[in-house]
């Protein structure tokens, strides 16, 4: 089951890749005719402006209201159909991962409540990270997304914000908690 999962997740990478370079190509030409170094009367620019700029027009109306170039509307384009590959791969890779360990759940009853415990780990330093890198953003700790990450780690940051200083600007307590976690989970002895 295994290595069929694998063999999904590779031809999904493989899609990816030849869907990456069929984006990189359309904004290459978009982005040539955007900046005028193909000329707008061409057939290659009528076809460009007739099939690619709708594409693109809920990037640039991004660009634009914060305050960039329509130019650049190609290359933030390829930007996010590359984070999107790398976020489907990963949660690709965590889904075949997360039904790998319920399998060994399944075969091994004894070892579910060391899954448990791996599994509530993970999701303590998911919550970390999703703390940090939402206090680099202007979000709100309160917005729903961000909301449960500060419920879930609050418990063991607020203790150490009380004895660690804060570096200026810097709070590196979420890093000590996640360091305290991975030693807790090292002397546990959980996988």
């Amino acid at each position: 089951m295994a290595s069929g999962f694998g063999a999904v997740v590779a031809g999904v990478k493989t899609a990816l890749l030849a869907l990456g370079a069929l984006v990189a190509l359309v904004c290459l030409l978009d982005w040539a005719v955007r900046t005028r170094r193909i000329s707008p009367f061409s057939r290659v620019a009528r076809f460009v402006r007739a099939r690619v700029d709708p594409l693109m027009a809920p990037v640039e109306r991004i660009l634009l209201r914060t305050g960039g170039l329509p130019s650049a509307a190609p290359l933030w384009m390829i930007v996010g159909f590359a984070i999107f590959g790398i976020l489907l791969v990963t949660v690709l890779n965590l889904l075949g991962g997360l039904v790998a360990q319920v399998a060994f759940g399944v075969q091994r009853p004894a070892a579910i409540p060391l899954l448990l415990l791996s599994w509530g780990f993970t999701l303590l330093r998911v919550a970390l990270l999703v703390r940090v890198i939402s206090s680099w953003l202007p979000v709100s700790p309160y917005s729903w997304w961000v909301r449960w990450s500060y419920v879930l780690t609050e418990w063991m940051v607020a203790p150490l914000r009380r004895i660690i200083p804060s570096l200026g600007p810097i709070d590196i307590t979420p890093i000590v908690a996640w360091l305290l976690l991975s030693l807790l989970q090292s002397i546990l002895g959980v996988p």
